[in-house]
């Protein structure tokens, strides 16, 4: 069929057919950093020398069986070099003394082991087994990793399987071959099996029986992998099988419906393996910044797939003039400019989510996008001049002009991905905010994850920007006290939002139980609120309670003030 010839020309594109253990190696050769003792000529040879020394070193004298001792020997190669350091190199004499140093000097065969299954070199001592060296000493994690090569795992990819769910390979030979061949039984090929177990470790760790949402995950994959052709298209590449299932697994996290999964793909095929997975990924998350939920995105982009090549970074947009085009009223975009100011301006595609949040439209936005995806695509600015601030381009110059404008400028970005607009007013916050932009955002985050509204703390912090230059720790004390203890809500911040700026320890905390002991003893009949506990100077609030019963004289106040109940 012409569809399928095409088909597999895309596939041909999407997926390499290069093996992925000669691909990883080159890479690891790449990276790995310069043997000092070698001279870069010989570099290559004394690797190949090396790697030779240690397969028959672990075969002969390690009685493992020879392919896998070569694929330990073949895919250490960090391992590898850090005994290659310790021998002074000789064109001649390295090969013997490379295999003298193995006799003489045991390796900690583990260290080599979970490099050569794919785990990052700078990781694998956080797997060591403490006190054992040798796989004369606990086999099971060897046994398990070579019955697993044996069904057709490449054995530099069972990293993926070991740093997800270590539990696979602390089960004997006998159960892994059981549970691979009860998959198998559902009518997949051994390489299906690879690549499902793979994206879907769970498969070989459960205890319980395959069922459930298993088969719904099995009902997807035969699906995609049947209506996409794949079976024979990906004949032999497990790089191929593996990816496909992937993606599948990057919508079930996203909290899509096992057994669903499959039939929405298959609909969209073309476009959709036209992305990879990375891209994928990087377009969920995009998403799913809009505040909205995870599974409305997986469908989102399982129903509009055509949303993944566009291009959601680099493009300028006006605020306004985005609105618009979405189809805002005029009376709308009049409260907006009114209501949300700091908003207003340009700002970059790749911060609209956050802009979208900052205006509290993110469920309107979401509905909009989901009906007319094709809007996004459609968009652009058409003016030149359209929405741009003479305040904030002299603004600029003014920041261009100091002695550390790289770090105001990251300032100024975390504001605009926070969705303050490039406007004169996002500025002048920017003048009254301290710390470096890593540190504004752990406290943006913080107060986030109190449970502000992401609109009302942007509002917040354009009415008092000094909130953000304390410490998280600090602001999570205020926020509990004021919750707690004082019993108030986060709404209260609207109206006072100040009170994350005083002393907790020396202003918040004494003024407000001072107020409780007088109130308890009846000595305040009046309940002032917390902005006149907080907010009024020392003198004035003093002078306050001290007119509120006959009994309080002014100094036994102060006195007791002082004591910081």
């Amino acid at each position: 069929m012409p569809f399928r010839k095409a088909f597999f020309t895309i596939l041909s594109h999407c997926f390499s057919t290069a093996t992925t253990t000669s691909t990883s190696i080159s890479t690891r050769l790449q990276k790995l950093p310069p043997l000092s003792n070698i001279h870069t000529k010989y570099k290559p040879q004394a690797i190949q020398q090396a790697q030779k020394a240690l397969t028959d070193y672990l075969h002969a004298t390690r009685s493992l069986p020879f392919t896998y001792a070569e694929h330990i020997g073949k895919n250490s190669i960090f391992s590898l070099s850090n005994l290659i350091r310790k021998i002074d190199y000789s064109v001649s004499t390295f090969p013997r003394n490379f295999r003298r140093l193995l006799r003489y000097h045991p390796i900690n065969e583990f260290e080599f082991f979970f490099e050569s299954i794919g785990i990052d070199y700078n990781d694998v001592s956080g797997f060591l087994p403490s006190n054992k060296f040798f796989f004369s000493e606990d086999g099971t994690v060897l046994n398990a990793a070579c019955a697993l090569s044996g069904f057709g795992f490449p054995w530099n990819m069972l990293g993926k399987l070991y740093t997800e769910d270590t539990s696979i390979f602390s089960k004997s030979s006998a159960e892994l071959t059981a549970r691979l061949s009860r998959i198998k039984e559902y009518g997949f090929s051994n390489l299906s099996v690879v690549g499902l177990c793979l994206a879907f470790p769970k498969l070989l760790s459960g205890e319980d029986e395959l069922g459930g949402d298993i088969e719904a995950l099995f009902g997807d994959f035969e699906r995609v992998f049947v209506e996409f052709g794949l079976g024979n298209c990906v004949e032999g590449n497990v790089d191929a099988c593996y990816e496909v299932c992937r993606k599948i697994r990057v919508f079930y996290d996203l909290g899509c419906q096992k057994g669903k999964v499959g039939e929405l793909m298959s609909r969209k095929k073309i476009l959709f393996l036209e992305c990879s997975e990375e891209v994928l990924v990087q377009k969920a998350d995009y998403f799913c910044k809009f505040g909205i939920g995870k599974g409305e995105v997986g469908l989102l982009l399982l129903q509009s797939p055509e949303i993944l090549n566009l291009d959601l970074e680099t493009p300028v947009i006006s605020v306004l003039g985005f609105l618009q085009h979405f189809g805002l009223s005029k009376e709308e975009l009049q409260s907006v400019r009114q209501k949300y100011s700091h908003v207003l301006g340009r700002n970059k595609m790749v911060n609209l989510p956050h802009s979208i949040r900052a205006l509290d439209l993110q469920d309107w936005f979401f509905n909009k996008i989901t009906c007319s995806h094709e809007l996004l695509a459609t968009y652009a600015i058409g003016d030149p001049n359209e929405d741009i601030d003479q305040g904030f381009i002299n603004g600029l110059k003014r920041i261009q002009s100091t002695r550390t404008p790289i770090h105001t400028m990251n300032k100024l970005n975390f504001l605009h991905g926070i969705g303050f607009g490039e406007n004169a007013l996002t500025m002048k916050v920017l003048t009254h905010m301290h710390g470096n932009s890593s540190e504004l955002q752990g406290r943006f985050d913080c107060l986030l994850n109190r449970g502000i509204k992401f609109s009302k703390l942007c509002t917040i912090l354009r009415m008092t920007p000094k909130i953000l230059s304390q410490n998280p720790e600090n602001l999570e004390q205020k926020v509990n006290f004021l919750c707690q203890e004082m019993g108030s809500s986060l709404q209260y911040l609207d109206i006072f939002p100040a009170f994350l700026c005083f002393d907790l320890e020396n202003r918040i905390k004494p003024r407000y139980r001072f107020h409780v002991w007088l109130t308890e003893r009846g000595l305040c009949s009046k309940n002032y609120s917390i902005a006149s506990m907080i907010a009024t100077s020392e003198k004035s609030f003093v002078s306050r309670l001290s007119g509120i019963h006959p009994a309080a004289p002014k100094q036994w106040l102060e006195c007791f003030l002082y004591k910081r109940y």
